[in-house]
C-alpha cells in the first residue's frame, strides 16, 4: 500500500507512542458512516452551458488525472463549496468575469 507523507507521519507518531489510535464508539461510528454515505451519494443532476474550449480543457486535464471529466467538475465544485479553494483564486476568477461582463 502506497502512503502519502501525512499518513507516514501518523504511523510514525503511533509507533513512537505520541498518539493512540482508537476505534470509534458505536454512536460515533454510525455518524461517520452516515456522513460518508451523504458525501458519496450523487443523487442530483445539473446541466450547464460552457464554451467548447473550456470543456476541451477540462477533458484534457481530467484525462491527465485518469478520471472522467464530469468527476473533475464535481470535484472542483465540491472543493469550492467546502472552502478548499483558495479565496484569492476564486476572487481572481470573479474579478475577470466581472470585467468581461462590462
Amino acid at each position: 500500500m502506497k502512503l502519502d507523507a501525512y499518513e507516514k507521519e501518523l504511523l510514525q507518531l503511533d509507533d513512537d507512542g505520541q498518539i493512540s489510535v482508537q476505534s470509534p464508539d458505536p454512536k460515533e461510528k454510525e455518524a461517520l458512516i452516515a456522513a460518508a454515505r451523504e458525501t458519496l451519494q450523487k443523487d442530483k443532476r445539473i446541466n450547464i452551458r460552457m464554451s467548447g474550449r473550456d470543456l476541451l480543457s477540462l477533458k484534457r486535464k481530467a484525462n491527465r488525472f485518469g478520471m472522467p471529466y464530469q468527476t473533475l467538475i464535481s470535484s472542483i465544485l465540491h472543493q469550492y463549496v467546502s472552502g478548499d479553494l483558495k479565496p484569492s483564486q476564486v476572487e481572481e476568477t470573479q474579478s475577470k468575469y466581472r470585467r468581461l461582463k462590462k
